[in-house]
């Protein structure tokens, strides 16, 4: 059965760094783009980054350009959000997940499978 399980969420300062991890235990044949978004409590999620499996451009959201870096090991079926110069508002629970289709913006409409989440909280 596909799952996917993040690791590497935990409390950190502002300006901080973070690195996730997502393990994959497979890819389908329809599984074309890996990615993570984000849900803050009391917030809608949020598309966070994405990029085709076996490289290619990645697309990331207005609060993660800059900051932010999607990069995946497919040999492992692990996918990386590295994270730089948290803010606050980087607090939410993120999620790693798997998509069909086009791997850029508005992805979430072809979610094949996401992750439990790992708690990202960044204090001022």
């Amino acid at each position: 059965q596909a799952r996917l399980e993040e690791s590497g969420g935990g409390s950190v300062q502002a300006g901080g760094s973070l690195k996730l991890s997502c393990v994959a235990s497979l890819y389908t044949a329809n599984t074309h783009c890996v990615a993570w978004f984000r849900q803050a409590d009391g917030k809608e999620s949020e598309e966070v980054a994405v990029m085709p499996i076996g490289g290619g451009p990645a697309t990331y959201g207005d609060s993660a350009k800059g900051r932010f870096t999607i990069s995946q090991d497919s040999a492992k079926k692990t996918h990386y959000l590295e994270m730089s110069n948290l803010k606050p508002e980087d607090t939410a629970t993120y999620f790693c997940a798997t998509a069909r289709g086009y791997c850029r913006s508005g992805w979430r409409r072809f979610v094949e499978l996401s992750g439990p989440g790992t708690v990202v909280t960044v204090s001022s």
